[in-house]
């Protein structure tokens, strides 16, 4: 249960209301994380362009591979609203809901590519660790795996985000629909 007062879609009025029907045009429906930031309704609107530009944009990594950071990063702040949001994107892609339930559980486990095991070995470590992550050697499986500058940056973008979205949720007390999944890709 939201530790602050929530604005719902039914009692949204003016703005508020442009945002959560602009939302659930677009995205099928509106998530609780976004209704969490109803007192303040540009912060939805700038929020879903931060998400759009770093999980939807072009860039070097793939779509997959950002969900899988985001549900890496998520394990690691034991965030399950975003876990299970990320973890269906994941499921998406992959079409193996059984190998999906693995990379939730420990994705050191799952034979994962140099590049995605390089990729959420990062998305951990700064989460966990990120006192350690300064100085250039830190970045060194990075390019070993093969990423250039723009991917690290975007792989970095992709663990703030979820760093950020994470605490927000956890913070705040968003709750898991009852139905997480069903969103446009």
């Amino acid at each position: 249960m939201a530790h602050i007062e929530v604005i719902e879609p039914e009692e949204a009025t003016g703005r508020l209301k442009e945002i959560y029907d602009d939302l659930a045009r677009k995205r099928g429906k509106i998530a609780e994380v976004h209704k969490i930031q109803s007192l303040n309704p540009e912060s939805i609107v700038h929020h879903m362009d931060l998400y759009l530009t770093i999980m939807f944009g072009k860039s070097p990594l793939k779509r997959v591979q950002r969900e899988m950071m985001g549900v890496v990063v998520s394990k690691a702040n034991q965030c399950e609203y975003c876990i299970t949001h990320h973890l269906e994107a994941v499921k998406h892609y992959w079409k193996d809901d059984a190998l999906a339930h693995r990379f939730k559980e420990d994705y050191t486990k799952v034979d994962l590519s140099h590049i995605n095991t390089a990729l959420c070995n990062y998305a951990w470590e700064l989460t966990i660790k990120p006192e350690i992550m300064q100085g250039e050697y830190a970045l060194d499986s990075l390019r070993k795996a093969g990423l250039d500058d723009r991917a690290i940056l975007d792989a970095t973008l992709v663990v703030s985000y979820f760093n950020f979205v994470n605490r927000m949720v956890l913070a705040l007390g968003v709750d898991l629909e009852s139905n997480p999944g069903g969103y446009t890709y």
